[in-house]
């Protein structure tokens, strides 16, 4: 595994021979100050941080305490470099949530066995994270992983002026197929259903998850509504295309899904632009959250299902408190589909 380590002193010299040392155990990259480290670390989180501890400006306890303020951030290990090794420091920096510390004059030896160890168990931590987020039956994240992901993805959308838009899914009468066919039959279209949203986008950023019963939610970073839309055209007719016979629906002689979009962009009237000295509010002033964004996904599913089932609606999280604005997404009615189907 080609693993990210980032190194952080106002020392360039430190810098240097730290890197000499870490030679080979994976990317190296460098910041000078505590504000540089944070910035780099929002842009790309590394999987471990050396952190000096005191810096000129901002230090790296303060470093610290700002990773462990942001959830997405939090899990990173730190391992501090510091000229100081009594008690109170060490307790301080692990009240902080440090991971280790390494006192200067620092040793080679000791400083490669305590990066590759922090590695190791960042390694075996993500897996276990990444194991308790799977979905058992679909195999695409849990709703557990989509919380998470939705509070974070808004949080950064916010902070740096990406848009981000947000798809629901809803199998089309699932409780009758299920009763028709049974609930192994039930299982394996979910997992059809699962296989063909995963294969209607391929960026790695995208998420895809199983948002509860018969419902998937796809997350979908740094996608403007122009792009939500092609995306949920295109969930409902690959669903569509995979032909899975459904005799008891009243929409369509075969398995097809209703999708509501909700959208953050730079045409939504709450878009928030990040100027050099400032945030910049659209004209909604209110700041609206990353659960409107997820109520507005769920009025434009509802306005879906309301016109006829299988095909898309999409609403602006600005309107999320007028769902009657919500729109079709462009033409897409599945052919055989009843225009008033339950």
């Amino acid at each position: 595994m080609n693993h990210d380590i980032l190194l952080v002193d106002d020392d360039p010299g430190a810098i240097q021979l730290m890197a000499r040392m870490l030679a080979g155990l994976g990317r190296l990259r460098f910041a000078t100050s505590g504000a540089m480290a944070l910035g780099m670390v929002r842009a790309s989180a590394p999987d471990l941080i050396l952190l000096d501890a005191e810096m000129p400006g901002m230090s790296g306890f303060e470093v610290c305490r700002e990773l462990q303020a942001d959830p997405a951030l939090a899990s990173i290990p730190v391992i501090f470099v510091t000229s100081h090794s009594d008690t109170k420091t060490e307790v301080a920096g692990f009240e902080l949530g440090a991971a280790d510390f390494i006192s200067k004059p620092i040793s080679e030896p000791l400083v490669v066995a305590r990066v590759k160890t922090q590695l190791r168990i960042k390694r075996l931590t993500d897996e276990l994270r990444r194991l308790s987020t799977i979905d058992a039956l679909t195999g695409v994240a849990n709703r557990r992983r989509f919380d998470e992901t939705l509070v974070a993805e808004w949080q950064r959308a916010r902070r740096s002026g990406d848009s981000l838009c947000l798809l629901i899914v809803d199998v089309d009468h699932f409780k009758r197929f299920n009763d028709t066919y049974g609930h192994p039959a039930g299982d394996a279209a979910l997992c059809a259903v699962a296989r063909a949203l995963t294969e209607s986008t391929q960026r790695t950023n995208d998420l895809i998850s199983r948002f509860g019963g018969e419902e998937f939610a796809m997350l979908l970073p740094c996608t403007p509504r122009a792009g939500g839309k092609h995306v949920a055209h295109r969930v409902v007719q690959a669903v569509a295309a995979m032909n899975l016979p459904h005799a008891a629906s009243p929409t369509a002689p075969c398995v097809t899904v209703s999708v509501g979009m909700s959208c953050y962009d730079e045409d939504s009237a709450c878009w928030i632009t990040a100027s050099p000295d400032s945030l910049v509010m659209g004209g909604d002033q209110r700041r609206r959250t990353a659960q409107e964004l997820l109520k507005a996904a769920d009025e434009a599913l509802y306005a879906a299902k309301r016109a006829g089932r299988a095909r898309a609606y999409w609403l602006d999280v600005s309107d999320v408190d007028e769902p009657a604005r919500a729109q079709p997404v462009g033409e897409m009615q599945i052919q055989g589909a009843s225009p008033h189907g339950e």
